[in-house]
């Protein structure tokens, strides 16, 4: 099993149907010519040379490998319908990783928003673009909620109040800080970064939403879409509001 599901990461499943219905017929060992040729990268044919063996020393009829097969790619199918992720990256880039860049990713996620976006940032500033896309989903009728850090003032390790600017370019956005610490928290510093949308998207980052991790820092992130880990960053951020861990800031909505 563990030989089949590591084939069907290399084959879309109408070819991993191909390849057990030939199978059904034979038994281990029997003539696999016209099956090698079902396949064309050299990794996936290594893979599928890999099962075959795997075959031989399971011993089990043709038939039954067949379903495993099957079995297999419908799992691979239906795990990548559920979550997919995405590595992010800002920086220097190379030929040989493909990615998007952090900006536009959270810009992306903020644009896709329909119900809610929260997003969480050790510190923010020079980031228009970021600021401007979530002015047009407070528009569209987004609650959007942003935990910051704080300024010594109020709890916080910042020399200056952040949320003050925030407050002009986003008013109706509503701003949190962690002021509620238990004793082994003190001194703790909101240093997550984090935006999540709709329960359904996560975008998990090194960058602070500041203009220059944006365009110069090396940031490296992951934007997971779907499955659980959207959902359950967002239910925890809700769980700190409900238990006021993290508290609204004075003349925020």
């Amino acid at each position: 099993m563990d030989a089949a599901f590591a084939l069907a990461k290399f084959l879309p499943p109408p070819r991993m149907v191909s390849i057990a219905s030939r199978l059904k017929t034979l038994s281990p060992g029997g003539d696999i010519t016209g099956i090698v040729s079902l396949v064309g990268s050299a990794a996936a044919k290594e893979a599928l040379h890999h099962f075959l063996e795997a075959w031989k020393h399971a011993n089990v009829p043709g038939e039954t490998v067949a379903y495993i097969l099957q079995t297999a790619a419908h799992t691979r199918q239906e795990t990548l319908a559920e979550q997919q992720i995405e590595l992010v990256l800002t920086g220097p880039s190379t030929p040989f990783v493909s990615t998007r860049r952090t900006e536009q990713v959270l810009l992306d996620l903020v644009r896709e928003a329909k119900r809610e976006l929260f997003v969480v940032s050790f510190v923010t500033y020079d980031w228009d673009s970021v600021t401007n896309a979530i002015q047009g989903a407070v528009a569209q009728g987004v609650h959007v909620r942003v935990l910051l850090e704080a300024s010594k003032q109020d709890g916080g390790s910042l020399a200056r109040d952040q949320s003050e600017a925030l407050r002009k370019s986003v008013p109706q956005a509503s701003i949190y800080h962690w002021t509620s610490r238990a004793d082994k928290f003190l001194a703790g510093k909101v240093h997550a970064k984090i935006a999540v949308s709709d329960e359904a998207t996560a975008f998990l980052t090194s960058a602070n939403l500041t203009g220059h991790a944006m365009e110069k820092n090396f940031e490296a992130g992951v934007l997971v879409r779907g499955g659980e880990i959207p959902r359950d960053i967002a239910r925890h951020l809700q769980g700190l509001i409900d238990l006021q861990v993290i508290t609204k800031v004075d003349g925020s909505p």
